[in-house]
């Protein structure tokens, strides 16, 4: 089940980290925009760590207050939901 668990990390967090890299992209172009509820969307469900290499790498949503107090706060929330579950 911890293997399942790690794997799923991965994965979201990896798929994450693209997508910021595809919104930054098309946003450049003036292209259909990823919405940001699923961006949001995608650290929540515990894609945050991807996210947030990716505003850094990409650049990408940077100035917004949203993603730039939101996404560090949903990781604290995350941390202490894991700590409390694995504490019991």
């Amino acid at each position: 089940m911890q293997q399942l668990a790690q794997i799923y990390l991965i994965a979201i967090n990896v798929i994450t980290f693209f997508l910021y890299g595809i919104d930054k992209m098309k946003a450049q172009r003036s292209k259909w925009r990823i919405p940001e509820a699923v961006l949001l969307g995608l650290a929540v469900i515990g894609g945050t760590i991807g996210a947030l290499f990716g505003m850094r790498v990409w650049n990408h949503k940077t100035k917004h207050k949203l993603f730039k107090y939101g996404l560090p706060l949903i990781l604290l929330i995350q941390i202490l939901l894991f700590y409390l579950i694995s504490s019991t």
